[in-house]
C-alpha cells in the first residue's frame, strides 16, 4: 500500500447497490439489422428505378423512330406526345407546388431584370430538351440514345473550372473537371465522324446530329444556379449578386413562371415537329387496343419510377448513405440500361444464325434485312419480341459487322459515361449532416424525368473551398439545452429515474474536454412545495421528498464518479456542492462529473406560487429572460452596437433549446439528439415531442400501452403529416426559445385562472394549452417517433380516473379554441389548413358521440344475447350509465370511482358478447360483408400492420383484447365521470396528506438542556449566514411570513401516492430528532454529512430579479387576504358548476338527439334504410338484403377514412422516422471515440454511444416564403463525414 492511500473505513462493505444505467429498452442489434437491409433496399430501388426510367424513356423514344413497326408510323405522334409529357411531368408537380406555397406562405416578386434572365434560361434548356428528345434521338441509334444524354455535363464542367479559377484556390476538382470537359468533347467528335462522315452528302443525317449537338448544350444550361452562386460570391458583379438573391427569396414566383416556359415551350416545339413531319394529329384520338396498352405502360412507368428515383435518391442523401445508394446506384443505371437493351439484340441475333444453316454467310446487315425489316407485322401477343427487333432496327443504320463503327460506337459511349463520372467526382467528397434539408443537399426543387441520373447527379450542391472555408470551424454558435423537469411528490424510483437520466447526458456530452460541439445543457429541478415547518425550529426544512431528492443526487454522484478498478478502494469524495438560500426558497447547485450543472430549487410555496403551470413560469422567466436576456441588457446598456445585438439575440433565441421533462422521465441522451435535430434542421418548428412510452405493471398498466401505442401510431403521426400536433406532452418534449419568447405565447402563459373555463383550460392541460399559444402563433409542432422516453403510468383504477378528468375536458377546451378560429389559424399557421382543422372537427365529435355510440353497442349485443326488440335492448343500455350519471351528480368522487370500477367489470365481460354477436350476427347472416363485419375486420388488419410496421413494440397489441373489453369504460363511464367532475380542478394525481409528525419521545432534564443549547447555536449559525446572503430586506420578509396553510382544494383530493423507498431509509428518516436544524441549509448539512454542502450567497441582482418576478406573476395563494381568498374560492367554485351544467347539458343533450335520431331511424327501417344486398361468404349474391340506416353508416364510413387516413400518414411517418434512425446510427458509428484502453480497465460503467455529427455545413438562406434561418452547418476541410 502506498503511503498516501487511505484504506478504506469499512473493508468488509465493498458491496454496492447499483441501479442499471445502460439502455437496456432499445433493441440496437434489431436496430442496426433494420438499418443493413434499409441501406440495401434503397440501393435496389434508387438503381431499379433509375433503370426503369432511363430504359421506358429510351423506349419511347426507339417508338417514335421512323421505321420501328412497333407502333404503325400513322400512330407516331402519340409515342412523341408521351416524350413530351415526359419532360413536362416534373415541371408540371413543381407549378403545382410552387402555386400551392405562393398562396399559403409570403411570395416576393422578383425584379424585372432577374425574371428576364431566368425565362431566358429556362426557354433555351426546355427548347434544348425538346429538340434532342423529339426531333434528334429518335432517329440515332439506341446506344448513342443511352450515353448522350452524359453529354449535358459539359457546360457544368465549364463552369466548375471557370468558379474554381475566379475562387483562384488550388482545388483538386480541378483537374476532374478539365478531363471531364475534355472526354464530352471527345464524345462529340467520335458522335460527328461516326455519322456525319459516314455518309457526308446526307444533309438530313448531318442536320439531326447538329440537333442533337445543340439541344444538349442548351441542356446543359439547366444547372447555372449551382455555380452562378459561387461565381457571384467571388467575383459577382452588383447584377450576378441580385439575381442569386431573387433566386434564393422569389423561388416559388419564379418557378411558377419557368415551369409554365417549359411547358409551353415544349408544347410548340411538339405541336410544330408533328405537321412539318407530315404527321397527323387525328390518330391520337384512334389508337388501338395493343397499341394503347403498351404506350400506357411504358409512359406510366416511366412518370412513376423518375417521381419514386428522385424521392428515393433524396432519402438517400438524408440517410448519410451519398455514397452507397445515391452515386453508385446511378453511376450503374447507364450501364446497366446499355446492357438491358443490347443484350437481348445480341441474344437475338446469335439465335437467327444459329438457326441459319450458313451461319458464316449471315452478318449483321444480313440480319436486319431479313429478320427485322422483313419481320410479320402482326403485333398480337407478346410485345417483347417486337421492342427488342424495333431496339435493332436503330442499329442497322451501321454496320457493326466492322471494328470500326464498333470502336467509334463504344468510344463516344464510354467517352460520355466517364465525361459524367468526373463532371461528378466532386460529390464523393460530399459533406453532410444528418438528415441535411433537401435546399441544402440539391440546388433546384425540379428534377428531369427525361435525365434522371444526370439531373439529379448535376444538381447537387457544388462548393468551391476556399482558404476562408478551410479555416472556418463553428463560428456559430452550437445549440444551448435548459433541462427542465418539474417535481413535487414523486417516489424514489420515479426520482433516480431522471436523475439518472440527466447524469446519463451529462457523460454522453461532457463540458470538461468535450469531444463534441453541437450541443451543450444545463439541467434544472424545480421542486414544489418543498419546505414544512418544524417544531422547535426557527427556520423552515425541507421535507422527505426534497431530502431523498438530495439523497438520490448522492447515490447517483457516486456512481458515476467511484470508477476504481481496486480490490478494496476507498469510496472517493464527491466534490463539494453550493446551497444557496433564494427569495422564493432554496437552490442546490451541482457540479455533475463531467462539468455539466445541475441545479434543483426548491420551492416555498409560502414564498413564490406553486403547481406546475408556475413553476414553468418560473424557469422561463428565469432561464430565457433573466439568464438569456440579461447579459445582452447589460451590453446594451455599455452602449454596443444595437443592429449586432439584435442579431446576435434572435441567433440565440434560434439556437436555445428548453426540455421539458416531468419528475419521473427516464430517457437516453440519443433521445434528445434526435430531438434537437428537428429543430436544427427546421427553423419554423417551435417544439417537438417524442414517443412516451408508459410503465408500470398491471392491467391498469397495459390498458395504457396499447392507448399510448396507438396514440402515437395512428393519430400523432398523422397530425404530424397533415398538420401540427396539438400536444407536446410536458414529461418529455423540446421547445424552441424563439418560439416561446414570441408575442402572445410565454406572456400569455402566465394568465391567471380568474374564470371558471381558465382552470380548465390553462391549469388542468398545460402542455396542451402551450401549444396551442404556438400553434396560433404560427408555430409548428412535430412529432420524432425515433426519440423514445419512459414515464410512470397509473397503477391503479382510482388514478387512471382522477388523471383522464383532467385531460378529457383540457382536450376539448383547447381544441375548440382552434376550431373557434380557423380561419385565423390556417392564415397564419400554414400547417393547419382547413381541411386539417376539419379532421380535427370530426374526431372531437367522435369523442362527444362517443357515450351514445357505445351505448348502442351495448344494446345490440344485449339484444343479441336476450333475443329482444331494440326498443328493449336500448332501454336495458341506457339503465347503468343513467344510474351512474345521477351518482356523478349525487355522491363522492370516490365512491363514483368505485361505482365505475364495478361497472367496468360488468361491461368487460359484455364486451366478450359484442365480440361473440358479430360473430354470431356473421354466421347468422352467412356473409362477412355487412358494414359492421366489414369495419371491425378491417380496424384488426390495420392495427396488425401497423403493430408489423412498430417490429420493437410489436407485443403491445397483445394487449388490444384488453383495450376492447375496456372501451365502455373508457368511452362511456370515464367520459361521464370527466363530464360530471369538471368543476374539480384538484391535480387528482400524487396527491398526498402531509405526514403526522411522529410523536416524540420523553427527555430528561440533561437531553433537554443539550437540545436547547443545541438548538440555540444552530440558530446563531443559520441567522448569521442568512444575513450575510439577502440582507436585512431577506430578513424581514421571513418575519413577516404568514404561516403556512394548506391550498383550499375545491373538491377533496383523490389520490394518495405511497413512497417506494426501503424501510429502513424509511425509518431513519422517520426518527424523531432530538435537536432540529433551525433552518433548511443546516438540516441538510448535517443529514448529509458525505456531501461538502457550503452555502453562497445569492447575487443580489438575481435576488431582485426574483422579488420582481414574485410580485408581478408569482404571488403566492398565502399571501392574499385568509377571509378573502376564501371568498374568491367559494365563488370560483360556485363559478366552475355553473359551467359543469352548461357543458354537460349541452354534451349530454347531443348524445340524446344523437340517439333519437339513430333510433328512429332504426325503427321506420322499413322506409328509411340503405339496402345492401347480401354476398355470402363464396361472394355469391343472394335474393336477400341488409338493412343499414343511413346515419349509422356516414358515422361508420366517416370513421372509417378518419382511421384510413391515419394508416396512411403512418406509413409516411414510418419512412421518415427509418430515414432520420438510419442517418443517425450512421453518423454515430463515424463520430463514435475509441475509449481510453484504461479507462476502460477501470470502468464498471458502460459506456453511452456518442452520437451528433463534429461537422456544420454551410446552409444557403432560404426562400422568403420559409423563415429566415441563419446557417447551421459549415464544411470544414479537417472535419464532417464524407458519405
Amino acid at each position: 500500500m502506498d503511503e498516501d492511500e487511505i484504506p478504506p473505513q469499512r473493508p468488509w462493505n465493498t458491496c454496492r447497490e447499483v441501479p442499471i444505467i445502460e439502455d437496456e429498452r432499445t433493441p440496437w442489434k434489431m436496430i442496426k439489422l433494420v438499418k443493413v437491409i434499409t441501406l440495401c433496399g434503397v440501393f435496389l430501388l434508387v438503381f431499379g428505378l433509375a433503370l426503369c426510367s432511363k430504359t421506358s424513356f429510351l423506349l419511347l423514344i426507339t417508338l417514335a423512330h421512323d421505321d420501328t413497326k412497333t407502333i404503325p408510323k400513322t400512330l407516331k405522334p402519340v409515342a412523341l406526345l408521351c416524350i413530351a409529357c415526359a419532360l413536362v411531368s416534373s415541371s408540371v408537380l413543381l407549378f403545382l407546388k410552387s402555386l400551392w406555397k405562393a398562396c399559403y406562405k409570403t411570395s416576393k416578386l422578383p425584379s424585372r431584370r432577374s425574371a428576364a434572365v431566368v425565362l431566358t434560361f429556362e426557354f433555351l434548356v426546355s427548347l434544348g430538351a425538346a429538340v434532342l428528345t423529339i426531333v434528334a434521338m429518335p432517329q440515332l441509334d439506341i446506344v448513342t440514345n443511352v450515353t448522350i444524354l452524359n453529354s449535358v455535363a459539359i457546360l457544368s464542367t465549364v463552369l466548375q473550372m471557370v468558379a474554381q479559377t475566379i475562387a483562384r484556390e488550388r482545388n483538386r476538382f480541378v483537374v476532374p473537371s478539365i478531363a471531364a470537359f475534355v472526354l464530352i468533347l471527345l464524345g462529340y467528335a467520335l458522335f460527328v465522324v461516326l455519322y456525319v462522315l459516314k455518309d457526308i452528302s446526307n444533309g438530313k443525317m448531318a442536320l439531326r446530329v447538329g440537333l442533337a449537338v445543340a439541344g444538349s448544350f442548351l441542356v446543359s444550361f439547366n444547372w447555372y444556379e449551382n455555380y452562378l452562386r459561387l461565381i457571384s460570391e467571388n467575383r459577382g458583379t452588383g447584377f450576378l449578386v441580385d439575381l442569386c438573391t431573387d433566386l434564393r427569396q422569389c423561388q416559388n414566383v419564379l418557378h411558377i413562371m419557368s415551369s409554365l416556359t417549359r411547358i409551353v415551350v415544349t408544347a410548340c416545339v411538339v405541336g410544330a415537329y408533328v405537321p412539318l413531319s407530315k404527321m397527323d394529329w387525328g390518330s391520337v384520338t384512334t389508337v388501338p387496343s395493343f397499341e394503347t396498352k403498351t404506350i400506357v405502360i411504358i409512359i406510366g412507368v416511366q412518370l412513376i419510377s423518375s417521381a419514386l428515383c428522385e424521392w428515393f435518391v433524396v432519402a438517400a442523401c438524408k440517410m448519410h448513405a451519398m455514397r452507397r445508394c445515391f452515386l453508385l446506384p446511378l453511376y450503374l443505371a447507364s450501364l446497366a440500361v446499355m446492357a438491358l437493351l443490347i443484350v437481348p439484340v445480341i441474344v437475338y441475333y446469335h439465335d437467327f444464325r444459329a438457326n441459319m444453316n450458313g451461319t458464316d454467310s449471315v452478318n449483321f446487315t444480313g440480319y436486319c434485312a431479313e429478320a427485322v425489316y422483313g419481320r410479320n407485322q402482326s403485333r398480337s401477343g407478346n410485345v417483347f419480341p417486337h421492342l427488342v427487333l424495333d431496339v435493332t432496327q436503330t442499329l442497322c443504320f451501321l454496320d457493326l459487322s466492322k471494328a470500326t463503327d464498333i470502336g467509334l460506337l463504344a468510344g463516344l459511349a464510354v467517352a460520355w459515361w466517364l465525361g459524367l463520372v468526373m463532371a461528378t467526382l466532386h460529390l464523393w467528397f460530399f459533406k453532410l449532416h444528418r438528415i441535411q434539408r433537401t435546399q441544402d443537399l440539391f440546388i433546384r426543387r425540379l428534377y428531369e424525368g427525361a435525365f434522371i441520373e444526370q439531373s439529379l447527379l448535376l444538381n447537387t450542391r457544388f462548393d468551391v473551398l476556399s482558404k476562408a472555408k478551410r479555416n472556418f470551424v463553428r463560428t456559430i454558435d452550437p445549440a444551448f439545452i435548459y433541462l427542465c423537469a418539474t417535481m413535487w411528490h414523486e417516489t424514489y424510483e420515479e426520482m433516480i429515474n431522471i436523475i439518472i437520466s440527466i447524469f446519463r447526458l451529462d457523460k454522453y456530452r461532457p463540458k470538461k474536454d468535450p469531444k463534441h460541439n453541437d450541443f451543450s445543457f444545463e439541467a434544472h429541478i424545480y421542486f414544489d412545495d418543498a419546505f414544512l415547518d418544524v417544531e422547535g425550529s426557527r427556520g423552515r426544512h425541507v421535507n422527505e421528498y426534497a431530502r431523498s431528492l438530495v439523497h438520490i443526487i448522492s447515490e447517483v454522484y457516486s456512481i458515476f464518479k467511484n470508477i476504481d478498478a481496486k480490490l478494496f478502494r476507498k469510496e472517493q469524495e464527491i466534490p463539494e456542492q453550493r446551497l444557496v438560500t433564494t427569495p422564493y426558497g432554496g437552490r442546490l447547485v451541482v457540479i455533475m462529473p463531467h462539468g455539466n450543472h445541475l441545479v434543483v430549487h426548491f420551492k416555498d410555496k409560502d414564498l413564490i406560487r406553486h403547481k406546475k403551470r408556475w413553476s414553468q413560469v418560473m424557469y422561463l422567466y428565469y432561464l430565457l429572460g433573466w439568464k438569456l436576456m440579461n447579459k445582452y441588457y447589460a451590453r446594451w446598456t455599455k452602449r454596443e452596437n444595437e443592429s449586432r445585438l439584435k442579431e446576435e439575440v434572435k441567433t440565440e433565441k434560434q439556437n436555445t433549446y428548453l426540455l421539458a421533462l416531468d419528475g419521473d422521465t427516464d430517457f437516453q441522451p440519443a433521445a434528445v439528439t434526435l430531438l434537437i435535430d428537428r429543430l436544427k434542421m427546421y427553423p419554423r418548428v417551435g417544439a417537438a415531442c417524442g414517443r412516451i412510452h408508459p410503465t408500470g405493471a398491471g392491467p391498469v398498466v397495459w390498458f395504457q400501452k396499447f392507448e399510448y401505442a396507438i396514440s402515437h401510431w395512428l393519430h400523432k403521426t398523422a397530425e404530424h403529416v397533415f398538420g401540427c400536433v396539438l400536444c407536446s406532452p410536458g414529461c418529455f418534449s423540446l421547445f424552441r426559445a424563439e418560439a416561446l419568447m414570441d408575442d402572445n405565447v410565454m406572456r400569455r402563459y402566465t394568465t391567471k385562472a380568474t374564470e371558471a373555463s381558465h382552470h380548465i383550460q390553462y391549469d388542468q392541460g398545460e402542455d396542451r394549452w402551450l401549444c396551442t399559444l404556438l400553434l396560433k402563433q404560427g408555430w409548428r409542432v412535430e412529432y420524432n417517433a425515433a426519440s423514445d422516453a419512459y414515464t410512470q403510468a397509473p397503477e391503479d383504477f382510482k388514478e387512471l380516473y382522477n388523471q383522464r378528468r383532467r385531460w378529457g375536458p383540457s382536450t376539448m377546451a383547447n381544441v375548440m379554441d382552434l376550431l373557434s378560429s380557423i380561419a385565423t389559424l390556417s392564415h397564419k399557421n400554414p400547417s393547419m389548413s382547413k381541411p386539417y382543422m376539419f379532421y380535427q372537427l370530426f374526431a372531437i365529435m367522435s369523442s362527444i358521440l362517443g357515450p351514445s355510440t357505445i351505448i348502442f353497442l351495448t344494446a345490440g349485443s344485449i339484444s343479441f344475447l336476450l333475443n329482444l326488440e331494440p326498443r328493449d335492448g336500448l332501454i336495458l343500455a341506457l339503465i347503468p350509465p343513467v344510474i351512474f350519471l345521477i351518482i356523478c351528480f349525487k355522491l363522492k368522487s370516490d365512491t363514483q370511482i368505485v361505482v365505475a370500477a364495478i361497472l367496468s367489470t360488468a361491461y368487460a365481460f359484455l364486451m366478450l358478447v359484442v365480440i361473440l354477436a358479430i360473430i354470431g350476427s356473421m354466421v347468422k347472416d352467412q356473409t362477412i360483408l355487412t358494414p359492421s363485419s366489414i369495419f371491425i375486420v378491417a380496424m384488426a388488419v390495420i392495427y396488425i400492420v401497423t403493430a408489423i410496421m412498430h417490429p420493437q413494440e410489436a407485443h403491445l397489441v397483445f394487449y388490444g383484447l384488453l383495450y376492447i373489453l375496456c372501451i365502455p369504460s373508457a368511452y362511456l363511464l370515464l367520459t361521464i365521470y370527466s363530464m360530471v367532475n369538471m368543476n374539480n380542478v384538484s391535480w387528482g394525481t400524487r396527491e398526498t396528506a402531509r405526514p403526522a409528525e411522529a410523536k416524540k419521545a420523553p427527555q430528561s432534564r440533561t437531553q433537554k438542556v443539550k437540545s436547547k443549547c443545541a438548538q440555540l447555536f444552530s440558530w446563531v449559525k443559520c441567522c448569521k449566514k442568512s444575513r450575510r446572503r439577502v440582507g436585512s430586506e431577506t430578513d424581514e420578509a421571513l418575519e413577516s411570513l404568514i404561516p403556512m396553510e394548506e391550498d383550499l382544494e375545491l373538491l377533496p383530493q383523490n389520490t394518495i401516492v405511497e413512497d417506494g423507498r426501503n424501510s429502513e431509509e424509511e425509518q431513519r428518516q422517520d426518527l424523531p430528532s432530538t435537536c432540529p436544524e433551525q433552518c433548511w441549509v443546516s438540516q441538510l448539512q448535517t443529514a448529509f454529512s458525505d456531501l461538502h454542502l457550503p452555502e453562497e450567497p445569492l447575487d443580489e441582482e438575481e435576488a431582485q430579479f426574483f422579488r420582481e418576478l414574485q410580485k408581478e406573476y408569482l404571488q403566492p395563494v398565502s399571501s392574499q387576504n385568509k377571509a378573502e381568498q376564501q371568498e374568491q374560492q367559494k365563488q370560483m367554485a360556485e363559478d366552475l358548476r355553473h359551467l359543469r351544467n352548461k357543458i354537460n347539458f349541452a354534451f349530454f343533450m347531443i348524445n340524446a338527439v344523437w340517439m333519437v335520431v339513430t333510433f328512429t331511424l332504426q325503427s321506420f327501417h322499413m322506409y328509411l334504410t340503405i339496402k345492401i344486398p347480401k354476398v355470402d361468404v363464396d361472394l355469391n349474391h343472394s335474393d336477400e338484403y341488409i338493412s343499414i340506416d343511413p346515419v349509422a353508416l356516414m358515422f361508420i364510413l366517416g370513421f372509417a377514412l378518419s382511421v384510413v387516413i391515419q394508416f396512411f400518414g403512418m406509413l409516411y411517418h414510418r419512412i421518415l422516422t427509418l430515414v432520420h434512425y438510419v442517418a443517425f446510427l450512421d453518423t454515430d458509428a463515424k463520430n463514435r471515440k475509441q475509449p481510453n484502453k484504461k479507462f476502460l480497465e477501470m470502468s464498471t460503467i458502460d459506456e453511452v454511444s456518442e452520437a451528433g455529427d463534429s461537422e456544420e455545413e454551410e446552409s444557403e438562406p432560404e426562400d422568403s416564403d420559409d423563415f429566415l434561418f441563419p446557417p447551421l452547418y459549415r464544411f470544414s476541410i479537417d472535419g464532417g463525414t464524407s458519405v
